[in-house]
C-alpha cells in the first residue's frame, strides 16, 4: 500500500471520530448552559471556569497539529497528484480538470456565502448572543492583513520558520507548494524517501487528531456549555443557520455535476440522472466516496463512458477529487467572521480563497470530521477569524458532509464523463 493510499484505507475501516456522541454532547451542552443562569451565582462561575478549562484544553490539542499537518498533507497530495499526471493522457487530463474544478469551487464557496449571508443573515439578536458566547471559546484569530500590496508582498515568506511560528498560512501553502513540485526535479529514489517521509509525518499526526477526535464529546460538551451559557437558545438557531447556508453551497456545488455532463461530456440530461440515482444513494448512506466507487463505476458504463477512461479517472478522482471540499471549507470559515461580526480585508478573503484552493490540490481521503479540521482550520487563520468555533462546528458535520459527498460522487462521474469526451480513442495510459 502506498503512502497516499494509507489515510484512504483507514476512512473506511474506522469509524475514527464518534459522530453521534459528539452531536449528543453538543446538544445536551448547549442546553445545560441555557439553563446554567438558575444555578447559585457560586456554582455558576465554578462551572463555567471548569468548562472553559476543558474546552481550552481541548482546542489547544486540535490547533497543535494544524500548521505541520497542512505542510505534510500538502507535500504528499501534491507530488502524488504530479505522479498521477505523469501516468499518461488520461491521467493528465484527470488531474488537469481537478484542479481547474477545485479552484473554480473555492472561489464558488467565497462569493456564495458573502451573498448568503447579506441576503439571509442571522437575526440581529441572534448574531450578537453568539457573539458573546463564542468569544469565550476563543477571542483572537491571526492578525489582519495590512493592505493589498502588503498581502502580495507577503505571499513569498522570506523566514519560512517565522511564517509557521506566526501562523501564516498562505506563505506556507507557497513554500508547501513550490517544495512538492520542486521535487520533481530530483532523482526519483531520492523523491521517493522524501514523500515517504512526510507520509509518515502526515500518517502520525492523524493518529493524534484521532485521539483528539476520540475524546471530542468530552471537549465539545464543555465548549458547548460556555457559548449556551452566554447565548442561550440562540445557539441553536445560530447552528441551524449555519448548517443550512453550509449544506445550500454543497447543493449547488452538485448541482454543476450535471451541465458539466450535458455540455463538456455530451451525455443528455435524462441518461446522466439515471445513472446517478444509484452512486447518490450510497453516498447519501454511507458519507464514503470510496464505498460509492462500484456504484460510480456502473453509473459511468452506464452513460457510454469507456471503460480505458472510467479505470483510470474514476479511482483518481475518489482518491485526489474533492470537488465540494473547497467551496465548503471556504463556506465554513467566511461563515465563521459572519457569526462574530468580523469583516476580513480583500487580502485576507483573496488568502483564504487560495488556501481553500490550494489544500485540495491532490487532497487524501479522510474521514469527514478529521478532514474538517486539518482543511479549514488553515483557511480560517488565513482569513484571520479564529478557529475555536471549528471545535463546535465539527460536531453538526455529520450533516453537511452528507452533501460533500453527494457532490463528490456526482462530479466524480461528471468529470470521467468530460474527459472521456475529449479523449481520443486510440489514446493510451502511458504516454
Amino acid at each position: 500500500m502506498s503512502p497516499a493510499r494509507a489515510p484512504a484505507a483507514r476512512k473506511e475501516g474506522s469509524t475514527g471520530f464518534r459522530a453521534y456522541w459528539a452531536l449528543a454532547a453538543l446538544v445536551i451542552g448547549l442546553g445545560l448552559g441555557a439553563v446554567a443562569e438558575g444555578l447559585p451565582a457560586g456554582l455558576h462561575t465554578t462551572a463555567l471556569a471548569s468548562a472553559g478549562f476543558v474546552g481550552s484544553l481541548w482546542l489547544n490539542a486540535l490547533k497543535m497539529t494544524v500548521i505541520p499537518l497542512v505542510v505534510a498533507l500538502l507535500v504528499v497530495g501534491i507530488a502524488r497528484s504530479r505522479e498521477a499526471a505523469m501516468g499518461g493522457r488520461i491521467a493528465a487530463r484527470s488531474v488537469l480538470w481537478i484542479v481547474v474544478i477545485c479552484t473554480l469551487s473555492a472561489v464558488l464557496g467565497a462569493v456564495m456565502t458573502v451573498f448568503l449571508t447579506r441576503i439571509a443573515p442571522l437575526p440581529r439578536g441572534t448574531a450578537d448572543a453568539l457573539q458573546g458566547g463564542l468569544a469565550a471559546v476563543e477571542q483572537k484569530g491571526s492578525g489582519p492583513l495590512p493592505g493589498v500590496i502588503d498581502f502580495f508582498k507577503g505571499v513569498i515568506p522570506d523566514n519560512v520558520i517565522a511564517a509557521a511560528s506566526n501562523g501564516d498560512v498562505l506563505p506556507l501553502v507557497v513554500f508547501s507548494l513550490l517544495f512538492a513540485l520542486a521535487l520533481g526535479a530530483i532523482s526519483p529514489s531520492a523523491r521517493e524517501t522524501v514523500v515517504s517521509l512526510f507520509a509518515a509525518i502526515s500518517e502520525a499526526l492523524l493518529v493524534i487528531v484521532g485521539w483528539v477526535l476520540w475524546i471530542a464529546p468530552i471537549g465539545v460538551l464543555a465548549l458547548a456549555f460556555t457559548v449556551g451559557s452566554a447565548a442561550g437558545g440562540s445557539a441553536f438557531a445560530g447552528l441551524g443557520h449555519y448548517v443550512v447556508l453550509i449544506s445550500l453551497v454543497g447543493i449547488l456545488v452538485a448541482l454543476f455535476a450535471w451541465p458539466l455532463a450535458v455540455i463538456g461530456g455530451r451525455i443528455g440530461l435524462a441518461r446522466f440522472s439515471r445513472a446517478m440515482i444509484a452512486p447518490i444513494a450510497v453516498a447519501f448512506s454511507t458519507r464514503s466516496s470510496l464505498a460509492s466507487l462500484p456504484a460510480m463505476l456502473t453509473a459511468a458504463r452506464q452513460v457510454g463512458v469507456s471503460d480505458q477512461v472510467a479505470d483510470v479517472t474514476l479511482p483518481i478522482s475518489v482518491a485526489l477529487f474533492r470537488a465540494t471540499g473547497p467551496a465548503m471549507n471556504v463556506a465554513v470559515a467566511f461563515y465563521v467572521a459572519h457569526w462574530l461580526g468580523l469583516e476580513p480585508t480583500i487580502g485576507q478573503m483573496i488568502a483564504a480563497t487560495a488556501v481553500g484552493a490550494v489544500m485540495s490540490y491532490g487532497a487524501v481521503s479522510l474521514p469527514g470530521e478529521v478532514s474538517f479540521i486539518s482543511s479549514i482550520a488553515p483557511i480560517a487563520l488565513a482569513l484571520g477569524v479564529p478557529i475555536g468555533p471549528l471545535g463546535l462546528l465539527v460536531a453538526v458535520e455529520m450533516i453537511p458532509d452528507i452533501f460533500r459527498t453527494v457532490g463528490n460522487v456526482a462530479m466524480d462521474v461528471s468529470v470521467t464523463a468530460v474527459v472521456d469526451g475529449s479523449t481520443d480513442p486510440r489514446d493510451s495510459d502511458a504516454r
